[in-house]
């Protein structure tokens, strides 16, 4: 498992950037549409199921790290920065848990064929995405230099 000093000296890992509204409202248009996709795929592939639940999760959390400033590559590497938020309750209890499990379902279905189940709750996964974009549209200037500062 990467931790944050490896993921900084990684080419793709933790780099510190300029904020981005623009990059923000991307990646939460993105996972909208992931999320569109998802209703749209479901009960047909739990391969696809996986890897589209996963990404829409990713993609949430990710507008937020460009609202912040935090450019990962390296999916380890960025779930890790999920955790030091989580942890400073910049996200959701249990956000890093979730990409954690979500990650591995992901590669379990895409990578080994595994074919596990995929549990999904819309409404969860709506009531998610609203609460990343509540906690991205509360944050100050001071918010955000406290979060580049912990990275």
């Amino acid at each position: 498992m990467a931790n944050l000093e490896w993921c900084k000296k990684q080419d793709k890992g933790i780099k510190l950037i300029q904020p981005s509204d623009n990059l923000c409202k991307e990646y939460l248009s993105s996972a909208e549409e992931t999320l569109s996709v998802l209703k749209d795929i479901e009960g047909k592939s739990n391969m696809w199921l996986a890897t589209t639940k996963y990404y829409f999760e990713y993609f949430t959390v990710y507008a937020l790290l460009m609202k912040l400033g935090i450019k990962s590559e390296i999916h380890d590497c960025t779930l890790l920065v999920g955790k030091v938020l989580q942890d400073e309750k910049m996200l959701p209890e249990g956000t890093y848990e979730m990409l954690e499990e979500d990650k591995q379902l992901r590669i379990d279905n895409q990578y080994y064929l595994k074919n596990k189940e995929v549990k999904i709750d819309h409404s969860k996964l709506a009531d998610f995405f609203f609460k990343i974009k509540s906690i991205i549209n509360s944050l100050t200037l001071e918010k955000i230099e406290r979060a580049r500062s912990m990275i």
